[in-house]
């Protein structure tokens, strides 16, 4: 360890930290190259043979050039995993997106009047039936 100051061993580690950063830019930049729908088929082949030919460079002047829309393309993308997230949620839970009530709601209607005495248990079942179809 005598022969390894701290200072390289530092500088070393410095150095291996900004390679894996510059590989995860590297990465962000080629899946924000396939992700672009505004860019055609040419305009893609030719930004990522810039980008594979001279890496450095390459990906320097597409973050320039397109680090706006990057951002945005990010910001679209979020906004639409949480939107078909939240229409899953919708979906599975039962509810329906007119605002209307749920089955489960129904339900719960159905057999609170069942229990008041307000329907019988056959009327029950029927309109159970038709909630559940």
């Amino acid at each position: 360890m005598d022969d390894y100051p701290l200072l390289d061993l530092f500088l070393t580690m410095l150095w291996f930290f900004l390679w894996i950063m510059w590989l995860f830019l590297l990465f962000k930049v080629i899946t924000d190259i396939f992700r672009d729908h505004s860019l055609s088929g040419w305009g893609k082949a030719g930004w990522l043979i810039f980008c594979i030919l001279l890496p450095y460079l390459g990906v320097l002047v597409y973050v320039i050039a397109r680090g706006k829309s990057m951002g945005r393309r990010d910001i679209q993308q979020a906004r639409e995993s949480e939107a078909a997230f939240q229409e899953y949620i919708r979906k599975t839970a039962g509810t329906q997106g007119g605002g209307g009530p749920s089955a489960t709601d129904e339900l719960a209607r159905l057999a609170d009047l069942k229990d008041k005495g307000a329907i019988t248990a056959e009327e029950f079942e029927k309109a159970k039936a038709k909630v559940l179809s």
